[in-house]
């Protein structure tokens, strides 16, 4: 079985939001006030690792995983200088974990969940009757989709508003061209 192999920017994605909020704010503090460098925890000339720069400004966690991720994405072999385009792309992903987590109300959707829960067994009974009365009838989901999605592209969630949009003019655009595909077509016959 092949394993899917995941790309590092996704990896370090991953990592920054298993990070704890507060060694989140510490890193960017951190990678603020420090000079910030990949394949090393420091170098000779005071440069730091962004969590120890984290470490530093408080955010006192011990995640080897972030370490690993962090110079995966940046393709050490050495110790260097972070580019200012690692940096912005680290610091940028820090500000949506953070945002993310704000937009979150934890205890909200737990009591939603409980309510949910509690409505369930009722709908749960109706539909296991209505699948016992046609006990061939197919459910939403179930019919075969390959001929119908052979060559089409299908969208997945998105992360970053640009990556959305990148993805949505190129589906535009392969809809426009078969657009005038068909069109070329109905004026040939």
């Amino acid at each position: 079985m092949s394993r899917r192999h995941r790309s590092p920017i996704d990896d370090l994605r991953t990592a920054i939001d298993c990070l704890p909020e507060r060694t989140r704010i510490a890193m960017l503090e951190g990678i603020n006030a420090n000079d910030i460098i990949v394949g090393a925890y420091t170098d000779r000339d005071g440069g730091v690792c962004p969590m120890l720069a984290a470490h530093r400004c408080g955010g006192r966690t011990n995640f080897i995983s972030f370490a690993k991720a962090w110079d995966r994405f940046a393709a050490s072999k050495r110790a260097r200088r972070a580019t200012t385009r690692e940096v912005a792309i680290l610091r940028s992903h820090l500000e949506a974990s953070l945002l993310a987590d704000d937009r979150v109300d934890l205890a909200g959707a737990i009591r939603d969940h409980r309510d949910l829960l509690a409505t369930r067994p009722a709908e749960r009974a109706e539909q296991e009757a209505t699948r016992r009365r046609q006990p061939n009838a197919p459910r939403p989901g179930d019919a075969y989709r390959g001929r119908d999605t052979k060559g089409r592209h299908w969208l997945r969630p998105f992360r970053r508003l640009d990556e959305y949009e990148a993805a949505l003019a190129a589906v535009e655009a392969e809809r426009d061209a078969l657009l005038e595909r068909r069109a070329r077509e109905l004026e040939t016959v």
